[in-house]
């Protein structure tokens, strides 16, 4: 099993991939979530069960349109071909989204997109990891995951690349 460490750099690889994305699809991306926070209010919001604790990673905008993004690596089973997401996570979103009015949108690596509202609608219980959190999950088979660019448009340059070919 891959160290706390190990984990934090390949979610952060994903999380910059995904903001590089974003980036050239023409949003302006900025970090949001647990990772602006100390490391010593992490610890303790971890202890919690604060609705907080699932905040997603990234905050978009392009021109009126605003998203917050969750980016979820490594969890996808190539064997099964479903996308797990802790069910405490799906269950803030929500709320978030209630409360916000906001958008929340979970990338996976592939860059399939689900939001909360088709996990809870589309997936089915997991059973609780023996691993790391040892958390509920829901499980939702990669088919009904959306494309990235359907959900956050065309990379602004691909005409030029597909013109170029």
């Amino acid at each position: 099993m891959a160290s706390y460490q190990q984990r934090k750099a390949i979610g952060g690889a994903h999380e910059e991939h995904v903001a590089h994305e974003l980036t050239l699809r023409g949003w302006d991306v900025s970090p949001w979530g647990q990772g602006t926070l100390t490391a010593n209010v992490r610890r303790v919001l971890r202890t919690t069960d604060s609705s907080i604790r699932w905040m997603p990673d990234l905050i978009a905008v392009r021109g009126e349109d605003l998203a917050l993004v969750d980016c979820k690596s490594r969890m996808t089973s190539g064997t099964t071909h479903r996308h797990a997401v802790e069910r405490a996570a799906v269950r803030a979103h929500l709320q978030l989204t209630a409360w916000t009015y906001l958008p929340v949108f979970y990338v996976f690596d592939d860059l399939g997109v689900l939001s909360a509202h088709d996990v809870l609608t589309h997936g089915r219980n997991g059973p609780w990891a023996s691993r790391g959190s040892r958390a509920a999950y829901y499980l939702i088979s990669t088919a009904v995951a959306v494309p990235f660019d359907a959900v956050f448009g065309v990379h602004e340059h691909r005409d030029q690349l597909d013109t170029a070919a």
